[in-house]
């Protein structure tokens, strides 16, 4: 009976999605306040009925409930619990349900803590952001029912896709979700800005923390999810520019600009045009992303195998939400006032290049994913666009926005004295020629654009911490007077120093790890021995293991360094029954300095005298952590700034005056 309580909610969620897609709008157009405030209680009920749906269909996982297909073909009675709950957004269904929940959450966190948001301007959002539940939940209902019946049931489900069951892949698709989904109330912020014809100081303010909020949770998940890739596939890479990865990167990209831009927006009453068309192509390219991991154009481990009739539906509602809202800026962007005035050299000329470079490494990437796919309609023609193209391509567009990035807080907003600026960072610039120098050195060589690269990442790295200690006046004043001004200053620029060093963190750990990798992959017996980046590393050979569901082959690596003991490895090669599939679960011996990554394979082919042997995938990838480190610090530093007081959500509240004083007026 679950089920079709699931299913209900669903549509009942559907019906108050579309009184609130059009009474608030409707009392916004005509100053009826009691239509306006109608999107609070519209919006929250919304997520309830949405929250009701979700759970139902978890609990139908929870319990193997085979009668519903979707439990059926997702999931099985062995598998341990946590995937069994991250089976609910383990298939199409599942996780389209996922998406219309957390696109519920959105616009009930609107309604309840954008107080301070005028009462026509808040509907036009909240209306707005229905239109687009409007769109998901019929197509849940007409084209993927999450709770649809299978009779006669099976005995038992056919099993999770095995590379999903894992720690990682359980919490990445809801913090990707949460990113997709959370620039949906940006995308309707802009939206019902151009409907009113208001884009100002104030409402970059309302933008800016739901902008921060989808940003951070878009991040945690793209990091969790090539965390996820590293240790799990057995490849020992990160990022392999997969389709599917990309469609995640690229609204990251723009959110990046888009975040960025609002800053000027708000500080200085500029690039309000600019603000605006960041939020619909943020949006837009996250609703493009939806469409072709569900419309069945790739395969691949992250791809949702669906039918094409269900793409053409997202096509559709791509096609009136894109065109739609550039339609509404073509029209209203001509009469946006030009705001604030500034010169080539200035704050806000630095981010207009902050902008500009994210933006067409957006370009970049969109082109690489998308080219192949409409050379593949046209011709029939299938090619590949891979890491030779976007090595090439995309990492050259971001070096110059590294060093812009490390300048850009020096400059003064309006007009800025760039050989000032230049003059007081000339001790920063020996620093780093310093540093790189240090680390050729210790490296023996290597590629001249790592060494480059690396040069820029010292760069971003000590104007970061510079500019910090500037802000405090450290080694200025006394230590005590120094700490209270860290307490003083605003979390936000805490927030953004904390966030630029993990960029530079961040570069480092891919600059190690792809310039300096050392990799092996060899035949092996018991008693085999290879050497990599000074490690000895012996094969002692298989034993055989069970797990919950699966049978593994767990193979058994000593490592040792300079005749001394170092750790045992134990790479696995699992096989999963009811799935008829098999994964990797690869060993790593993680330190800052670097990991010692080790996979197997299936038993050698009979050749060449390999009868018995093993594959076995060795690597070095040096500084590698630093990925990891550097995408936590971006995550904290957006957290930090979310909880700046000056970045609450909605206008200040007006100072309430003395009675006499108001009695007067």
């Amino acid at each position: 009976m679950t089920p079709e309580v699931g299913h209900f909610a669903l549509a009942l969620a559907l019906a108050l999605a579309l009184v609130q897609s059009t009474v608030p709008i409707m009392g916004a157009a005509h100053g009826n306040l009691l239509w306006m405030r109608s999107a609070r209680l519209l919006s929250i009920g919304q997520v309830l009925f949405a929250s009701v749906a979700f759970g139902a269909l978890m609990q139908a996982f929870i319990v193997s409930d085979f009668t519903v297909r979707n439990v059926a073909e997702n999931s099985h009675s062995l598998k341990p619990l946590l995937y069994k709950i991250a089976g609910t957004w383990g298939s199409h269904e599942g996780s389209l349900l996922l998406w219309v929940l957390i696109l519920t959450v959105f616009g009930a966190g609107v309604s309840l803590f954008g107080r301070n948001i005028p009462e026509a301007t808040k509907a036009r959002v909240l209306s707005v952001q229905a239109w687009i539940s409007v769109g998901f939940f019929s197509f849940l209902l007409l084209t993927s029912n999450p709770f649809d019946r299978l009779f006669p049931p099976p005995a038992d489900g056919n099993d999770l896709n095995p590379l999903l069951q894992d720690v990682g892949l359980a919490l990445h698709p809801p913090l990707l979700y949460f990113g997709y989904v959370g620039f949906s109330i940006v995308f309707s912020f802009a939206v019902a800005a151009l409907l009113e014809g208001r884009i100002d100081v104030v409402w970059a303010r309302w933008v800016r923390p739901w902008t921060l909020a989808a940003w951070v949770s878009l991040t945690a998940g793209i990091a969790l999810g090539s965390w996820w890739a590293y240790y799990e596939l057995g490849w020992g890479g990160w990022w392999f520019w997969d389709p599917v990865e990309n469609v995640s990167f690229m609204p990251w990209l723009l959110g990046t600009a888009l975040l960025h831009s609002a800053i000027v927006t708000e500080k200085r009453d500029a690039f309000k045009s600019w603000t605006i068309l960041l939020a619909i192509l943020t949006f837009s390219l996250s609703l493009l992303g939806t469409f072709i991991v569900r419309s069945g154009l790739l395969t691949s481990v992250h791809a949702f195998s669906v039918d094409p009739e269900r793409g053409l539906y997202i096509l559709m509602l791509l096609a009136l939400s894109i065109g739609g809202s550039l339609l509404l800026y073509a029209w209203r962007a001509p009469s946006m006032e030009a705001g604030g005035l500034f010169k080539p050299i200035s704050r806000e000329a630095g981010l207009l290049m902050n902008n500009l470079f994210l933006a067409a490494a957006t370009g970049i990437v969109l082109f690489g994913t998308l080219y192949p796919l409409f050379l593949e309609a046209v011709t029939g023609e299938k090619i590949s666009v891979g890491p030779p193209f976007f090595n090439s391509s995309f990492v050259p567009m971001m070096l110059p926005l590294v060093f812009v990035l490390g300048l850009g807080p020096f400059l003064s907003w309006k007009r800025a004295d760039l050989a000032g600026v230049l003059s007081r960072l000339k001790f920063v610039g020996l620093l780093c020629i310093i540093a790189t120098l240090i680390f050729s050195y210790l490296t023996n060589g290597g590629p001249v654009l790592a060494y480059v690269s690396l040069l820029l990442a010292f760069w971003l790295a000590f104007t970061t911490c510079r500019e910090w200690m500037l802000r405090i006046r450290l080694f200025d004043v006394s230590f005590s007077d120094a700490l209270r001004r860290a307490r003083n200053l605003p979390r936000a620029a805490h927030g953004m120093s904390l966030a630029h060093l993990g960029v530079a963190f961040l570069m480092f750990g891919i600059i190690g790890s792809s310039a300096w990798k050392s990799e092996e992959v060899v035949f092996v017996k018991p008693g085999s021995s290879i050497a990599i980046a000074g490690f000895d590393v012996s094969f002692q050979g298989v034993n055989r293991v069970r797990g919950p569901n699966y049978i593994a082959d767990r193979g058994i690596l000593v490592v040792e360094r300079d005749g001394q003991y170092v750790t045992t490895l134990y790479p696995e090669r699992r096989s999963y029954p009811v799935a008829r599939s098999s994964t990797t679960e690869s060993a790593i011996r993680s330190t800052l300095a670097g990991d010692l990554y080790a996979s197997i394979a299936e038993p050698a082919a009979e050749q060449e005298g390999s009868t018995g042997a093993w594959t076995l995938r060795i690597l070095y990838e040096p500084l590698v952590n630093f990925i990891w480190i550097g995408s936590l610090m971006l995550v904290l530093g957006g957290c930090l700034s979310l909880t700046d007081r000056r970045l609450r959500v909605g206008a200040p509240k007006q100072a309430k005056l003395p009675r006499n004083v108001a009695a007067a007026e």
